[in-house]
This record gives structure tokens, sequence and C-alpha cells, in this order.
């Protein structure tokens, strides 16, 4: 299911002495199954941008389609079941006494038999790596990064073809974080869904997705692969931003050892290159 923006802009309060341009002439194609990334500094216009794909926010000029629905159509509620977002600390939504009742919540909007419903939410459930025996228990109960996964789990049990991840591991330790990218990554290999995870960490956009976006002043200033965006390191630092931090170190290096590929943004690819270079000096 793809994703179309065309000449899109968004003014927040138009009219007023608040009003704010938020977009800027936002025109890009997301395809069916990537795994996308979007960074940029606070105010660049990353979480506007995400808010129109399913409709929460409307255009002020130009379009956004979704697999060729126009978002400023009607049928709001079949645009959501096709694209899910889970926004920063999602577990601040959770609100049932049980996680099986939270998961289960928005199936319960559809005609579907109890047994259907248990099938999908223990399939959820699963999918986030969380055991069945997490499902009778308050979701209060639970460690924060249990929270976030059955956060997750809610939006994942109604099935939809996009997947947007607003900051999905703020205020999470290392260890929550890495377990949260790794549900996440297997997500978009099993199940083939496109995702789109906005982030500020640059090494965790460089260790998960294919593509990125970088928006600055509401504008889309570069689109590329990761290796285009983050070799680009002046220009990226022009809008405030930075590559991952490895990718200075393999710049450092390359002015010693000119042989050193430095195209490398993720801890184990330059162990992998800095293995190589051993290799070809027969250390």
């Amino acid at each position: 299911m793809s994703i179309v923006a065309e000449n899109l802009s968004y003014t927040y309060m138009p009219g007023t002495p608040f009003e704010r341009v938020a977009l800027k002439n936002i025109n890009l194609k997301i395809e069916d199954g990537e795994f996308v990334g979007i960074i940029g500094h606070t105010g660049s216009g990353k979480s506007t941008l995400i808010q129109h794909f399913n409709g929460l926010l409307k255009p002020t000029e130009g379009r956004v389609l979704i697999n060729g629905m126009d978002t400023t159509g009607k049928d709001l509620k079949e645009l959501r079941r096709h694209v899910g977002i889970v926004f920063q600390y999602p577990e601040h939504q959770l609100f049932e006494e049980t996680v099986y009742k939270d998961i289960a919540f928005g199936l319960r909007r559809q005609n579907m038999t109890e047994d259907e419903i248990r099938d999908e939410v223990v399939k959820a459930v699963k999918a986030v790596g969380l055991n069945e025996d997490v499902l009778e228990k308050s979701p209060f109960e639970l460690s924060g990064g249990q929270k976030r996964r059955v956060a997750v789990a809610g939006v994942l049990v109604m099935k939809p073809s996009i997947l947007i991840l607003d900051e999905p591991t703020a205020g999470l330790d290392p260890r929550g974080r890495d377990e949260i990218f790794g549900f996440i990554t297997d997500i978009h290999e099993t199940m083939g869904i496109t995702v789109i995870l906005v982030s500020h960490s640059m090494e965790d956009i460089a260790r998960l997705v294919d593509r990125v976006i970088v928006m600055n002043g509401g504008a889309i200033e570069m689109d590329g692969r990761i290796e285009d965006v983050f070799s680009d390191i002046d220009r990226l630092e022009r809008i405030g931003l930075s590559a991952p931090q490895v990718a200075y170190l393999m710049k450092r290096l390359k002015a010693v050892f000119p042989d050193i590929n430095d195209r490398v943004y993720t801890v184990s690819a330059a162990r992998d290159e800095l293995l190589k270079h051993l290799k070809r000096k027969g250390a």
C-alpha cells in the first residue's frame, strides 16, 4: 500500500496571530513494503507530516493519497484501518483493566465472535514478543517496555498495511530500545507491511531503515538511501543534524588508512570493515 503526497502544505491556525506554516510543498512517494526513516530537528515538520498519512490532519494545500484513497475523503474509518500510528509514550493511552481488553478494544467495533477476537489478540501479542500469560494482567503491572509492546499490539491487531512509529523507544533503557526495535524489524520482515519510523537517533535510523527522509523547516531537505544521506555530513550539520557517530570515526580512520571504506554507518558494519582492513594488511 503506497503513500503519495502531492504539493502538500499545512498551516496551523491560519488567519490568526498564531499562524505557522508547518509543511511546505511536500512531494514524496513511499512504496508498499518500504522501511523508511524520517529525521529532523524539533519543529522540522516530522510529526505534522505523519499525521497527514491517516487523516488526523487535512492538507491546507495539495493532497495525500493512501493507495489512491484521498485522506480528505469521508471514509476515515477505512483509511485508519490501513494506517496505524503509534505516538510517543503510547502506554499513556492504555486504560482497560486487562491487557486482553486493551488490545481487543478496536476489534469489538467489528462484526467478530469472541473466539475470533481472542485469536487475533493472541497473534498480536505474540507478534510484539510477549507471552499469552500477560493477557489477563493489568497493563499497569507491566514494565515500561512491556507497556509499549502492548500499545503497539493494540495497533497491530487491526492489521494495518502501514505502521507509523513516532519515537517508539523514547524514555526506554538500551535493553528496552533493542527489544522494541527487534520486534519492529521482525514485523516488517514477516508481515511485509510498510514501516515509517520517526526518530532523533541517527544510530537507530542507520541500523534499521532502507531509506531516510530528512525534514528541515517544513520541507524535505534530503531523501535517499542511508549511505547517500549520511555521507553528506556537511549538509546535515548545516541544518543542525549529524551523521551516526561511527561515521565520524570512519572518516578519521580513512585519513590514516586510505583503503578503508568510510561509507559505513553502523557499529557492526564498522567492525566488519576494520576486520577486512586488518586481514588485507596481514595482521
